[in-house]
């Protein structure tokens, strides 16, 4: 089954059967090649079917007929030399060396720098060519369908976990009485329903099951957006393999990946949040539904650094000279499009030495958070929950690492050290309980997008098919990644929200909004309801759920609200001071080039990058503005050192007014900050002028190599 779809106009399907079965936990095991660009192993899946989980209540029509009777044509892998470059004989130690089997009464040994130690102390897939067609098998099997893409898959294999010392512990009946299929899959359900108290036996023994010997190789077919795995003979979800092994490779084109430079020049590679999200990385789950835990194993040449959206501070272990190994585990289930991974020449900026006055402290919880701490039973599926532990709802500041290119160290010591403990700390006093125990920070190269990963919201995806399979509407167009509409309306629906019901009460309502829900997905309803429902009805003011769907999320355009709000926002102070600064400069674009004797020099006023940011906006409605206006209006505020979103302004005027003295500027943003340049190729190609367009097709010849691909597209659009 081959899905071709036009990626100007269609859909992105969401394959995986997860009504069928579920993803609990992934354990990969991989090695990053630079040379080759290419990440390859192995990825584990344990699975539980759905006859042990209750199933979501799904639209009855069919939009993605997986369930139908249709032949695949199956492939199984012949005897064939696949490469083992994991190394899986090496010790379980080296393995997973971040956590020990720790049982009930028995000591816990192990490191205090992962996620649940930390509160005690700082409280198109293409076939294998090593596959051969084995002809129509029927449609009897179940089948496993997987979202999958721009990989090559070389195997598919069951794990035999019965095979794991001391795994007996994990079974109910005597060997003799069942099958050993029966006897794997009751293993795996044991496993995967491991009480949260137990979290780190239970990561120890996913570690022990994923390197557990093969115990029979398992019929796979694929085609352009998914993976399909068969066992001739199991007919249901239930008798299927319970733990499956992958082997397989990246692709250097894949469109999860981005293999590229650090601002150093040194090589590096990051996942992107791509419309396709993971599945270019490994082979997933892809609908939100699908929460799971996870482990990864990565191996790198010794001189990079491989961070990843783990619970742990993982640290390297050489495995063999010229290479390190690093481990992240995460405990609490989360969708599969939150992995990340980054593998770069990084280097930890290490805050410097400070008094015990300067570090930041542990404050008693006002009485508006005290409410929801250690309070009731979460909402969540069990894991070891941070709510429900006294000293991490205490914890202002949880533990960070701070990680960039070399050339970049000086600027972070100075600056971005100093502003995460007061983030961390904002956002405590804000939202309460940090979720996970620790951080890591790592400036990314200049191509990576700037509007990271974005996802519509569930109701969004279309109608869900019996076997949980869905589509993202135009999820496959790359001109949607740039329609920052909807996160603006968001952002001024909140403010907006905040500001009729008063500061007190939105805050407090998003404190327990967010214990509340923690843990779990959620729709903009849910949010919109709960926060009806929890002020008194003549706090209400007229507001509905179905109003603020109506005005604020399916509407086109500004909602009256926030235009009545912008009007009011030009008469505050800030923006009334703006707007004198604006005079200011209309009067000197206006003036002679020479003054007159005795003429006093116009004196302007310092202003916060918000307000340069509106400053440039009033005067880009100017139709003129002088060279010489220019060179002063930089001169005055050094534009060229301000922010991004500063100097994005700056560089509109510059081509709105043809100022060919700073074009060189134009040039370095567009190589600097390409996610935010995508709108500015736009405007120099709609000025129609010769120079400008040629500027912009040379800054996109030198950047497209390194341009996020979804960009590169975009742009190339409009060049070409």
């Amino acid at each position: 089954m081959d899905i071709t779809l036009d990626p100007s106009r269609d859909d992105l399907p969401l394959l995986a059967n997860t009504s069928h079965m579920l993803v609990r936990h992934y354990a990969l095991d991989l090695d990053v090649d630079f040379e080759s660009q290419v990440i390859e192993g192995t990825i584990v899946l344990f699975l539980e079917d759905g006859n042990r989980f209750k199933k979501p209540s799904h639209s009855s029509t069919e939009t993605c007929p997986l369930e139908s009777n249709e032949a695949f044509n199956f492939r199984m892998p012949e005897p064939c030399p696949v490469p083992v470059t994991n190394a899986r004989t090496f010790s379980s130690k080296m393995a997973y060396n971040d956590f020990t089997i720790c049982g009930k009464g028995e000591k816990d040994t192990s490191d205090k720098d992962g996620n649940h130690d930390n509160w005690e102390q700082a409280s198109g897939i293409s076939s294998s060519k090593y596959c051969c067609d084995t002809g129509d098998h029927g449609s009897e099997d179940f089948l496993l369908v997987l979202d999958c893409c721009d990989l090559s898959v070389l195997k598919v294999e069951e794990v035999d976990v019965a095979a794991v010392p001391g795994i007996e512990k994990f079974t109910r009946s005597p060997r003799l009485t069942v099958g050993s299929e029966v006897l794997r899959n009751e293993i795996i359900q044991e496993l995967v329903t491991m009480p949260a108290d137990r979290w780190r036996e239970q990561l120890d023994y996913y570690a022990r099951c994923s390197q557990a010997p093969g115990c029979g190789e398992l019929f796979f077919d694929t085609d352009t957006w998914s993976l399909q795995i068969r066992k001739k003979g199991a007919q249901t979800a239930t008798d299927f393999p319970h733990a499956v092994r992958i082997w397989y490779k990246t692709k250097p084109e894949g469109r999860s990946v981005t293999w590229t430079s650090d601002q150093s020049g040194r090589p590096c590679v990051y996942t992107i949040g791509s419309p396709i999200n993971n599945r270019a990385l490994f082979p997933c789950q892809e609908p939100p539904v699908a929460m799971s835990t996870w482990q990864a194993t990565v191996r790198a040449a010794a001189s990079f650094v491989v961070l990843m959206s783990g619970e742990n501070s993982a640290k390297p272990t050489q495995i063999r000279e010229g290479c390190s190994s690093w481990h992240y585990y995460v405990t609490m289930p989360m969708p599969a499009s939150t992995f990340t991974v980054a593998v770069g020449c990084w280097t930890e900026v290490m805050p410097e030495p400070c008094s015990s006055d300067d570090r930041p402290s542990e404050r008693p919880v006002p009485s508006s958070q005290a409410d929801f701490r250690c309070v009731g039973v979460c909402g969540h599926m069990e894991y070891p929950c941070r709510f429900q532990n006294a000293t991490a709802t205490t914890q202002e500041v949880i533990p960070h690492r701070v990680f960039a290119p070399v050339c970049l160290k000086d600027a972070c010591q100075e600056t971005l050290l100093r502003l995460i403990p007061s983030c961390l700390s904002a956002a405590h006093s804000v939202l309460g309980t940090h979720p996970f125990s620790r951080l890591d920070v790592l400036v990314v190269p200049a191509n990576f997008p700037s509007l990271g990963m974005a996802r519509p919201s569930k109701e969004k995806t279309g109608h869900v098919s019996e076997s949980g399979a869905s589509v993202i509407k135009h999820g496959l167009n790359p001109e949607k990644i740039f329609m920052q509409v909807h996160y603006l309306k968001g952002y001024f629906l909140l403010r907006f929200l905040a500001k009729r019901l008063g500061d007190e009460t939105y805050f407090s309502f998003l404190r327990k909004f967010v214990y509340t829900f923690h843990g779990q997905l959620i729709l903009s309803q849910d949010f919109l309801q709960m926060l009806l429902e929890s002020i008194p009805e003549e706090k209400r003011l007229g507001l509905s759920v179905e109003s603020i769907f109506q005005d604020w999320l399916e509407s086109s355009g500004i909602p009256q609200q926030l235009q009545r709000e912008r009007q009011a926002g030009a008469e505050c102070g800030l923006a009334r001071q703006v707007g004198a600064e604006v005079s200011k400069w209309i009067q000197v674009n206006r003036r002679p080039r020479k003054r007159k004797r005795g003429e006093r020099a116009v004196v302007f006023e310092k202003l916060l990058p918000d307000q340069l940011v509106l400053l440039l906006e009033r005067l880009l409605e100017q139709q003129t503005l002088s060279p010489r206006t220019l060179r002063s209006l930089h001169r005055t505020y050094r534009l060229q050192e301000q922010d991004a979103e500063v100097r994005h302004r700056w560089c509109e005027l510059i081509v709105r007014h043809k100022f060919t003295a700073a074009y060189g500027q134009v040039e370095r943003f567009l190589q600097e900050d390409q996610a935010m340049g995508i709108y500015l190729y736009g405007e120099l190609m709609v000025s129609e002028d010769a120079r400008q367009q040629q500027l912009a097709r040379r800054c996109f010849e030198l950047a497209r190599g390194r341009m996020d691909k979804s960009s590169a597209e975009v742009v190339a659009e409009m060049l070409f």
